[in-house]
């Protein structure tokens, strides 16, 4: 999915599978063109966090999440351990829980809950399904952080790509948490990996049929909602993402938000891509261009290094 800066250029254009060809070239090597996610999430240490998966939190069959736990003696202790919900990318036409194991571990193992929801999916399912979906598997966050270990106080969404969108309108516009009884007041703060915050007109097919182009409105645009009452914000692309542009999309956002007197911490990493900025959080290969796991750890409120004791 991107969205392109020139008012002259279509703001988005094709994605489709440019995640796995792409994080296997960045990995110079160390993964097999083969199945790039698969070996990563084989390299993942699986001793650091418990995990437990396919968690209802609606009846679709989409409905369902994986949650990642800190080990019981990692920090900070149960009931102070931030909850983190992370959406995935797929250009709202792909993408499953499962292929994120290595986002789940980098946060778990410094001591955050991770739930890593599905959602509907286009073309079966088209806006605002998907936004609904996030917003619900939000609000079972919100409702289980205790249980899980977490504080409910310390709440955070967090997405990469078009699941970067599905945050940020959980995150910024509250009609999606209201339908719920809950509010994005009760959220600590959302983390954006090079989203999509501003992209009308659609150009990609794949993208009009998601969001019904041309009858999209404009609030379906998460900078139409950046306001006073926003979450504080941390805000991460590669400067050179030629997939979805960060002057149009997240600097747009950024001095939106920053005009509300909302507070925003942005960082732009020049060796990073569109892909491989979410694929550094991997423990394998977190050397790629970055670092971008240190200014989330710090906005989650977690000890900079991993503080795990792993199993024998």
């Amino acid at each position: 999915m991107t969205t392109a800066e020139p008012s002259s250029s279509p703001p988005i254009r094709r994605r489709r599978s440019a995640f796995l060809g792409l994080l296997a070239a960045a990995a110079a090597g160390a993964l097999s063109a083969c199945s790039p996610i698969k070996l990563l999430n084989g390299l993942v240490p699986g001793d650091t966090y418990r995990f437990e998966g396919g968690i209802a939190y609606g009846p679709a069959p989409r409905q369902r999440l994986d949650v990642y736990q800190p080990l019981p003696d990692a920090l900070p202790v149960s009931g102070q351990r931030p909850l983190v919900v992370f959406f995935y990318g797929g250009a709202w036409t792909g993408g499953d829980r499962a292929s994120y194991r290595f986002l789940g571990e980098a946060l778990a193992a410094r001591g955050a809950v991770v739930v890593v929801p599905d959602y509907g999916l286009s073309p079966s399912h088209t806006y605002p399904v998907f936004v609904r979906d996030s917003a619900l598997a939000v609000k079972w966050a919100l409702d289980n952080a205790a249980r899980l270990g977490a504080d409910p106080k310390r709440v955070h969404v967090m997405g990469h790509s078009s699941g970067g969108y599905n945050a940020a309108m959980v995150a910024l516009d509250a009609r999606w948490l209201a339908e719920l009884g809950a509010s994005p007041a009760q959220l600590a703060g959302w983390i954006g990996l090079a989203g999509p915050y501003d992209f009308l007109p659609i150009g990609d097919r794949d993208v009009q049929l998601a969001f019904n182009w041309p009858d999209t409105p404009r609030d379906s645009q998460p900078i139409a909602h950046a306001g006073a009452a926003s979450p504080r914000t941390l805000l991460l692309a590669a400067s050179k993402d030629n997939l979805v542009y960060p002057e149009r999309n997240t600097l747009r956002l950024a001095a939106a938000l920053r005009a509300a007197k909302v507070p925003v911490d942005v960082h732009l990493y020049d060796n990073l891509s569109h892909v491989t900025l979410m694929g550094a959080f991997a423990r394998p290969i977190q050397w790629l261009g970055g670092p971008v796991l240190p200014p989330v750890v710090e906005f989650l409120g977690l000890p900079s290094a991993a503080s795990y004791k792993a199993r024998r």
